[in-house]
């Protein structure tokens, strides 16, 4: 009793300080060191992409001709639509599937920003994902916890479903299975891939203590059809058992990565506190990952720092990319040379029935996505630039930054790094000079945090328990609807507006829910405006 009776003391004065703060008239002492920067990626920010749909799409303006002509050519990669093999007119867009996903980049990244989320229909109670979804499910074997990756536990990869892997592939290449007009006839799906996965939203309300309220929602996924079972005993399939853990997986920005590869590992350690030391509530992990790269070429410990996805379970652009061009498209490149399905009794039948026209390589045993084409990709999502800020002197946003700071939030958000210098590599290539000593402010510590039960997946993923999320960087958000106004919030796009994704922040983050919670409708108004301006 005595340690809540301090936190809400604690809280009392935190608020107080915050009303006390924004009512001073000296303002211009009070502003964070950050709540005037408009460059928020240095030398690497488009200044003139700020208010247009393609905010997110432009290259670093200090890129040379060769680099700026890598990356436009990762650029129309990027929008490559892949086909179902054999494509004879066009053998360099074949190979899609058997199972994916979705069939290019774009989908899943709108204009290089967030994937749209979905609507259902009011006459509808849920939809089907299909060609038009970037949200997919991520599963595997509940095995409990895996402290730090080693040979011995198979360096904490998960345990992927029998017959399935470790990613849902809820759409397939027309022959991807031969039962699906075998179906009931208001199911039957033609490009069904592994199951049918259906949409449906749960709704709730958050009411502030002065009486206002906000509608929140949550997605729910129901897992139909799944091919390893006849239709009408879908409780036998091994995905429908109860140690199946799922979660999904919206597609996020991908610019600024570069810039946030070459931050330095040990000032990203230095804001570890996992035993909370200072007890302020917050107790940021890094999550140590298996590194293919550092696997292929033959690395005793093939172990790094996370840095990228939801969960910061990947190590670097090219890991996070190119598993995407093979796990999220059935695209096999050179660091991931397997089709997704591989050696499964899908893929086997899928092979037999097409008398193995796609078996993710050529007569000359080259990957589907050669190393030109996976090197251009990977260098354009690694050079997009950050767009500058907006509105950076409304009196509203410079009141937003106090409070923004006065709520904790930059106690997981850090506003500002400087990337490293000197010979540097990334994703095993060298790193482009223009992402070299910049002084960026994407106000995120690149760290795991437990967010709360609302937000919980319950799916450990290397390190990261089923509470855990990495801190997503700020930077760009206040364009996300500009880009794609569909676009939503948090990892699986339920939160339509920052209002919201504050709202379902818990966890570590709670005490920051309950200061903005607690200030006045135009205090929330000014944080937001803040945010917003970022």
């Amino acid at each position: 009793m005595a340690c809540k009776q301090i936190q809400l003391i604690s809280l009392t004065l935190l608020l107080s300080q915050i009303i006390i703060g924004c009512d001073s008239n000296d303002n211009s002492s009070k502003y964070p060191d950050y709540a005037l920067v408009e460059k928020l990626g240095d030398t690497a920010t488009a200044e003139n992409a700020s208010n247009s749909g393609h905010g997110f799409s432009t290259p670093i303006p200090t890129l040379t001709d060769d680099e700026l002509a890598q990356h436009l050519t990762g650029d129309v990669h990027f929008e490559t639509a892949f086909t179902t093999a054999p494509n004879t007119e066009h053998p360099e867009l074949d190979g899609l599937g058997p199972v994916f996903n979705n069939q290019d980049c774009n989908s899943c990244h709108q204009r290089d920003g967030r994937s749209s989320t979905l609507t259902i229909p009011s006459t509808q109670d849920r939809i089907l994902l299909g060609s038009s979804a970037g949200i997919f499910l991520r599963m595997s074997i509940e095995d409990g916890l895996c402290e730090y990756p080693d040979a011995d536990n198979e360096y904490c990869n998960n345990v992927g479903v029998e017959g399935f892997g470790t990613q849902l592939f809820h759409r397939g290449v027309l022959k991807a299975r031969d039962d699906w007009n075998a179906q009931a006839p208001d199911t039957a799906n033609p490009f069904i891939g592994q199951a049918n996965v259906y949409l449906s939203y749960e709704s709730s309300t958050y009411t502030y203590p002065d009486g206002s309220s906000v509608e929140l929602k949550k997605p729910l996924f129901d897992i139909e059809i799944p091919y390893d079972v006849e239709s009408d005993d879908q409780t036998s399939s091994a995905i429908m058992q109860d140690n199946v853990r799922f979660s999904p997986r919206n597609g996020m920005p991908v610019f600024g990565l570069g810039l946030l590869e070459l931050i330095a590992e040990e000032d990203i350690l230095a804001l570890e506190d996992e035993d909370d030391t200072n007890s302020d509530g917050i107790s940021g992990r890094a999550n140590w990952v298996f590194d293919p790269i550092k696997a292929r070429d033959g690395d005793d410990t093939p172990i790094s720092l996370g840095r990228f996805g939801w969960k910061a379970s990947t190590p670097s652009v090219r890991v996070q990319s190119l598993g995407a061009l093979r796990g999220d498209m059935g695209i096999t490149n050179p660091l991931f040379p397997d089709e997704s399905i591989a050696n499964t009794s899908m893929h086997e039948s899928y092979l037999t029935r097409t008398n193995n026209e796609d078996t993710g390589t050529d007569i000359y045993g080259d990957t589907e996505a050669s190393q030109s084409f996976s090197d251009d990709v990977v260098f354009y999502a690694e050079t997009l630039a950050v767009p500058a800020r907006r509105d950076i002197d409304d009196e509203d946003v410079l009141a937003g930054s106090i409070l923004f700071e006065q709520s904790q939030c930059t106690a997981c958000h850090t506003p500002s790094f400087t990337t490293q210098t000197g010979e540097l590599s990334i994703g095993g290539k060298d790193a482009p000079e223009a992402l070299k000593g910049q002084k960026i402010y994407p106000f995120t510590d690149m760290l795991l945090h437990n967010m709360g039960d609302e937000l919980a997946d319950n799916r450990r993923d290397f390190m990261a328990d089923g509470f855990e999320w990495k801190t997503r960087p700020l930077w760009g958000i206040g364009l996300t609807k500009t880009v794609n106004p569909a676009a939503g919030f948090l990892h699986d796009g339920r939160a339509n507006t920052v209002e919201e994704a504050i709202l379902w922040h818990g966890g570590e983050a709670a005490i920051s829910r309950t200061l903005f919670a607690n200030l006045t409708s135009v205090q929330r108004s000014q944080l937001v405006s803040f945010v917003m301006s970022l």
